[in-house]
């Protein structure tokens, strides 16, 4: 075939003994910075500087034969010089090698991270791509893992925080879609959003008559979360006057500890809304130790939809997120913009993921 031959054939550039022309000064070039995608070295630069084809810079950068020790150890100078890192995509093209994603989650300990790690694997895997793991919240250096990420895939989502400006920073030209994104915005995003399933959950506890709720929230800053701050919202508007419960940690222990003392300090409560599925877990726990039915005495709901509700009992009421659908999205604006097919940042490569409230036993 004619793709096959190009790639393994003699290069037309180089002379006989395959040392082809020489160009030292462009090797004595500073080396670059790499920051935004726009000061990236390109293929063309390191052929430039080496004096060969870009064929050829292909072939020293993968190891391919068809050139001499000599063309190879230039180019590889000439890459070393201009801090050229080859896309690991083009790389796979050529080599028939593997195409690696990065995820970024932030405590495998939760089990919403590996359910989110399964729904990325199972889609990648369905499209030809590996998978490269980085929990920021376990890894003892998380900067370096960050890093690593940005030098070893050729795309990478997740969850970066309100560290996501020095994160970006640090991936270089790689292409990132941030899942639910705590700040400004500043590459591609998957938002995940439960305002409205929030407002039908408010509406659901009315129904019920529900008439002292607590939310127990969870964030580091000591002030309501986003999420909580929504919560608080949408019962005020309705009349209720719940009180608020913020640990610094979303974990079932903080969600059992918020409970009990909650249940302790507030003997009317009767509704408990918790930041996420785990706390609300902790929730049940603490109830159940207090003596305390669920949900005739007091109603508990989580926040992700975790298959973990459904093995509890009272099966637990949550508002779900289809963590198979924030993949996909994901991994359509990954893709599409390591392609050249969308922007890397801006209003195109922008997409949300609604939350679902999911009516259980629990409530």
């Amino acid at each position: 075939m004619a793709g096959p031959a190009r790639l393994t054939g003699t290069d037309a550039t180089e002379d006989a003994g395959g040392a082809g022309p020489v160009a030292p000064a462009s090797l004595r070039r500073a080396p670059r910075t790499v920051g935004l995608p726009a000061s990236r070295a390109t293929i063309h630069d390191v052929a430039a500087a080496a004096g060969v084809s870009r064929q050829t810079v292909t072939r020293a950068m993968n190891g391919l034969y068809g050139i001499s020790e000599t063309t190879k150890e230039r180019v590889l100078a000439a890459a070393a010089a201009l801090d050229y890192r080859p896309s690991r995509f083009g790389r796979g093209l050529v080599t028939g090698g593997d195409r690696q994603l990065g995820l970024v989650v932030n405590d495998l300990r939760n089990p919403y991270s590996p359910e989110l790690a399964a729904a990325v694997l199972g889609l990648a895997a369905a499209r030809g791509w590996d998978v490269m793991l980085a929990d920021v919240g376990l890894a003892g250096d998380s900067d370096r893992a960050v890093q690593a990420l940005g030098q070893q895939t050729d795309v990478v989502v997740g969850y970066l925080g309100a560290r996501a400006p020095e994160w970006i920073e640090r991936l270089g030209p790689v292409p990132v879609v941030e899942l639910d994104p705590a700040g400004e915005v500043l590459r591609g995003a998957v938002r995940i959003d439960p305002a409205a399933a929030i407002e039908e959950l408010a509406d659901h506890l009315v129904r019920t008559g529900v008439r002292h709720p607590v939310i127990v929230d969870a964030s580091d800053t000591g002030r309501p979360s986003s999420r909580g701050g929504l919560m608080l919202d949408a019962l005020r508007r309705r009349g209720y006057l719940p009180e608020v419960a913020v640990a610094d940690a979303p974990t079932s222990e903080h969600g059992a500890a918020m409970a009990a003392r909650a249940l302790e300090r507030f003997r009317r409560v009767d509704a408990v809304l918790a930041f996420n599925d785990l706390m609300a877990l902790g929730v049940l726990a603490a109830c159940r130790r207090a003596g305390v039915d669920v949900p005739r005495d007091v109603r508990v709901v989580g926040v992700d939809g975790l298959a973990l509700g459904t093995l509890v009992a009272p099966t637990l009421t949550t508002l779900a997120v289809d963590l198979d659908a924030v993949a996909r999205e994901a991994l359509d604006l990954a893709l599409g913009m390591l392609a050249g097919e969308l922007p890397r940042s801006g209003e195109a490569v922008r997409r949300t993921v609604r939350h679902r409230l999911l009516l259980r036993e629990s409530a």
